[in-house]
């Protein structure tokens, strides 16, 4: 039980609103008052607070490439290779202990909930572990480590390429086929309060159309979140066309996948149609703007899927940072590169996307906003650094969105309790983590 007082805190609307106070109990919002005193029983948060951000898209492990793929020229297919040799080193105690540094980092950087895209699922030659979910549980072990929320998002990979075998790294990732991934995930089960379990399909060139179907029909019996890889690259595009006569999107459309629940991740070369049907099923979007820059990928249609009715939410993927106000602005920035123009989102859509928006795709309709009866999850971001100095009420979440970074974030509260305090971690050294572990499972660049 505990009262934070907040000097800007954004509660929804336009602009933020000074002198709110905040009320928690048990993990849940029981008051919130604007326009108070701090009282001397109070936190006090200086800056602006803001609901936790929702962190749509994580590969944990591809942290520990951060660095060593930046040399040389290539493309997302030469970068995969140095993916797979990273994966091929990881068990369940390495994986668990580098994921908490990671997480770690995304909860200094502000991160409340993450949904972690895993396909790590058997050893390195293909063979089930004793314990089949091992390496999901790491995952979820190491989220409530760092004391931060996840939605493990389950993924069926079953193939190398469209009608290909799974490669030698690949064969960890299969289960065979659409009925023996559900066997497997119907069989982990998590605490509810801080993790969930969800679904995802990795894409449509490593998932038949049969087990999309299989996969669509159990997150839709077990009601949870259903995520994809869709159109990250064009040359998938081409290959899905050439194999199955449509788009991928449409290939999805056709076996079931989209609805309110599905989010598609990057979306980043769709047709008019494939637009169409985002609105018109409700969709939310994952758009990972440092990763698809980091790889070439491209400029998704950030503006032209919100007007036609999808929702955007946002994720770090590849983890080039972990950022979440950098991949808002730049949402917004590579938008105004593509077309010459400004303004294409405004800061309360960006912070919707990184709040509301992408704890409702990752099956937290209960957090991502500062209202009685949800969650007590909220950050508090300096508005006196050399980045954000001169913010004023009327442009806090301007300077958050455009200006801010994750250096600024200050105080973070997950499920009523402290886990960051003045910038730092309240039981992990992160910086050392990231350090140790990365080096235990990449070697020493």
């Amino acid at each position: 039980m505990g009262d934070y007082w907040c000097e800007l805190a954004w509660l929804g609307g336009a602009s933020a609103i000074s002198a709110v106070l905040i009320r928690e109990a048990g993990g849940l919002i029981t008051d919130v008052q604007r326009g108070v005193p701090c009282s001397p029983d109070a936190t006090r948060l200086s800056g602006l607070t803001l609901p936790g951000l929702a962190n749509g898209h994580s590969h944990a492990f591809h942290r520990a490439l951060r660095g060593r793929t930046q040399v040389g020229t290539g493309s997302f297919w030469t970068w995969r290779e140095q993916m797979y040799a990273l994966a091929a080193t990881l068990q369940p105690d390495t994986y668990f202990e580098l994921a908490r540094a990671v997480y770690g980092e995304m909860a200094l950087a502000g991160i409340t909930v993450v949904g972690e895209f895993h396909y790590l699922h058997h050893d390195v030659n293909g063979t089930p572990y004793a314990h089949p979910n091992a390496m999901s549980e790491a995952l979820v072990a190491a989220a409530r480590e760092v004391g931060i929320r996840i939605t493990l998002l389950d993924t069926c990979y079953l193939h190398g390429g469209f009608g290909q075998p799974p490669n030698e790294v690949q064969q960890r990732f299969s289960d065979g086929d659409g009925e023996a991934w559900a066997s497997r995930v119907s069989s982990f089960h998590v605490d509810g309060r801080t993790a969930r379990v969800g679904a995802a399909l990795h894409s449509v060139r490593a998932v038949d159309p049969r087990s999309t179907g299989i996969v669509a029909e159990w997150a839709a019996q077990h009601d949870v979140p259903l995520h994809a890889h869709v159109s990250e690259q064009s040359a998938e595009n081409q290959q899905c066309i050439d194999m199955y006569g449509m788009t991928p999107t449409l290939l999805l459309h056709e076996h079931g996948v989209l609805s309110e629940r599905f989010t598609s991740v990057h979306a980043t070369h769709l047709s008019g149609v494939d637009i169409g049907l985002y609105g018109a099923n409700g969709c939310t979007i994952c758009m990972c703007p440092t990763t698809e820059r980091d790889l070439a990928d491209g400029i998704g249609p950030a503006r032209s899927l919100r007007q036609a009715g999808a929702e955007l939410s946002l994720g770090t993927d590849s983890h080039a940072v972990i950022d979440l106000f950098e991949e808002a602005r730049a949402v917004e920035l590579n938008e105004r590169l593509a077309t010459n123009t400004r303004g294409h989102h405004d800061a309360t859509s960006l912070l919707q996307a990184a709040t509301v928006n992408g704890h409702r795709s990752l099956g937290w309709g209960q957090a991502g906003t500062l209202e009685v009866g949800k969650v007590a999850d909220f950050v508090s971001v300096r508005l006196d650094t050399v980045r954000t100095a001169g913010a004023s009420e009327g442009t806090a979440l301007e300077s958050a969105v455009f200006a801010a970074s994750a250096a600024d974030v200050h105080h973070l509260v997950v499920d009523g309790k402290v886990i960051v305090r003045d910038g730092a971690h309240r039981s992990i050294d992160v910086a050392s983590e990231l350090t140790r572990t990365i080096a235990l499972v990449a070697g020493r660049p």
